[in-house]
């Protein structure tokens, strides 16, 4: 591979990155424009460049997906090299709801896109279940590391769910913060 090739290859990862970034803060935002030639003018790329990256809306919405749920999972690792275990779970929880809330833009058309790409889904939730395992069997912590991630995962999603039909972030926090204490091992009083 020639040194043009591999900065072609580069420069492409870059507009790449670009484009699901530009993406996702559109998605993100209620009443954005979510248009595709919105999301190349924010991504600083050309119409033509997002379409032979994404020929269509619906696999740009796919990788947005699959970035966002990456970089949440990633983000479980991070948070437990700078915060004790309970404070990290706490942070990510908060960074979760977020990311369920926060899909305005892509909500019409991912449910048809997990419907037909049962692998998608599938991997999602295994990478988020993996995420909140390794949260809750940090050492260290109080979280109850007997409590099956899965059931943890689908406690989340349903308290985002609620607070999402409800558009109310606090009572998301709320609620976590419910489901945080019950998942919190109890404390033996000092005699």
């Amino acid at each position: 591979m020639t040194d043009e090739e591999r900065s072609l290859r580069a420069d492409a990862r870059i507009n790449e990155d670009r484009i699901l970034r530009a993406a996702a803060d559109a998605f993100q935002r209620p009443h954005a424009d979510t248009s595709m030639k919105a999301i190349a003018k924010q991504a600083g790329v050309g119409i033509g460049t997002l379409y032979r990256r994404f020929p269509t809306r619906e696999q740009l919405i796919e990788a947005v997906y699959r970035s966002e749920t990456e970089n949440l999972a990633a983000y479980a690792s991070k948070l437990l090299k700078t915060n004790p275990p309970d404070a990290a779970f706490r942070k990510w929880v908060g960074r979760f709801l977020d990311y369920m809330m926060t899909k305005d833009g892509m909500a019409e058309a991912l449910p048809s896109i997990l419907a037909k790409r049962a692998g998608l889904r599938v991997e999602s939730r295994d990478l988020l279940r993996d995420a909140i395992a390794q949260l809750l069997r940090a050492p260290g912590g109080s979280l109850r590391a007997d409590t099956p991630a899965d059931d943890v995962m689908m406690a989340i999603g349903g308290i985002a769910l609620i607070a999402g039909h409800e558009s109310d972030r606090a009572l998301g926090t709320r609620l976590t913060n419910m489901l945080i204490e019950g998942l919190t091992t109890a404390r033996v009083p000092a005699a």
